[in-house]
């Protein structure tokens, strides 16, 4: 049996790794078109339930990468000045370029050696399965069926990295002589943090950012930040202003070909990590290939029918999310625990009841406060 993954990023490594366990007679390539340190971005943030999920199939890979990875237990919303926690959410994050080395070392151990520099061109060779792990821009997706439906939001954003840490998951809202603007922030490494800083079209073209070079727009952006960054820099890596792509996908499969991560779907970075959803993008389907003995034309519509209704659920809230915050300038008129509630239950997901138990000290100052969680749910 012939299998060829396309791109050597986190999903495409995290497959070759769990087929090359299961599986060691099969015949496995990895390509990828760009150099092994290449990634865009900084820091890659798990919850502690996705690492449970991630756990309960592949332990050796978590106790891998959890030991290099920074640990918090709260989100902080700043707004107005005053800074409020909600208790009770745990996430890890580590530098995306240190988990890609980290995969690729594992690969490495049992035999797996990609083969960097090299695009492959439909048909993708003779493999009797090709896995799509190639991102937003998949070569595998454009060469098939797939229903591809693709829209933009129009918030506009810029991912940098900060040369400090933070305490917590940390959203950050603040007035500027621009217009209201916001940075998800968070640390991933010791000094080191991930820094996106969002903003609506309207205050996007009062900035006049987009007839900036790349430097001047960040020390504007440092200058804006100020408070937040401490006087830390802000570290560039293909650092440009951005909408965010809404991908989705109504067939995971055509043929002998499949989709995993941002190839297949996108989820609003305000919810969770995209490496996050490749990886148990994976582990669901190298679990349907396992249990449909390998025969292609069985596991691949077990894999899309046992994943979807769980991705759907992620996706919907990662959307509802995403409209938040392509409105948050409209929250911000709400004083700031008010904000800090509206915020936390952006995605739709919080009920009164499943609020207390995530967050009780949070949901107890809120209601201390006067403010209703039934009220808003």
């Amino acid at each position: 049996m012939q299998v060829t993954i396309v791109g050597a990023g986190p999903a495409g490594l995290y497959a070759a790794i769990l087929i090359r366990r299961a599986r060691p007679d099969i015949d496995l390539r990895v390509f990828e078109q760009n150099p092994p340190d290449a990634t865009f971005g900084f820091g890659v943030v798990f919850s502690d339930q996705a690492l449970d999920f991630l756990a309960a199939d592949d332990p050796e890979t978590v106790a891998l990468i959890t030991p290099h990875m920074k640990r918090w237990k709260d989100i902080a919303v700043e707004h107005r000045g005053q800074r409020i926690v909600i208790d009770g959410v745990g996430f890890s994050g580590i530098g995306r370029l240190e988990m890609l080395k980290l995969l690729q070392g594992r690969a490495a151990e049992i035999g797996i050696v990609p083969e960097y520099g090299v695009r492959l061109e439909p048909p993708f060779g003779e493999a009797d399965l090709v896995i799509g792990a190639d991102g937003l821009n998949s070569a595998v997706r454009a060469a098939g069926d797939f229903g591809e439906e693709l829209t933009y939001l129009k918030n506009r954003f810029v991912w940098y990295g900060a040369e400090r840490e933070f305490d917590a998951l940390t959203q950050t809202f603040i007035d500027t002589e621009f217009g209201p603007m916001n940075a998800h922030h968070y640390a991933y490494a010791p000094g080191r943090a991930t820094f996106i800083i969002e903003m609506t079209p309207e205050t996007f073209d009062r900035t006049g950012f987009d007839s900036m070079d790349e430097p001047a727009y960040r020390k504007i952006c440092e200058r804006l930040f100020t408070g937040t960054l401490g006087g830390a820099r802000l570290i560039p890596n293909n650092s440009i202003w951005r909408q965010f792509p809404d991908l989705a996908c109504t067939r995971w499969h055509d043929g002998n070909r499949v989709l995993v991560g941002d190839a297949l779907h996108t989820a609003h970075f305000s919810i969770g990590s995209g490496t996050r959803l490749a990886l148990e993008d994976v582990v669901a389907l190298v679990r349907a290939l396992k249990e449909n003995d390998w025969d292609i034309a069985a596991a691949l519509p077990a894999y899309q029918r046992a994943r979807e209704p769980v991705l759907r659920k992620i996706v919907g809230a990662a959307r509802a999310s995403a409209q938040w915050y392509e409105e948050f300038e409209r929250h911000m008129a709400l004083e700031p625990w008010a904000f800090a509630l509206s915020y936390i239950r952006r995605a739709g997901r919080l009920d009164a009841a499943r609020l207390r138990a995530m967050a009780p000290e949070f949901a107890a100052a809120a209601e201390a406060r006067g403010l209703s969680l039934e009220a808003m749910a």
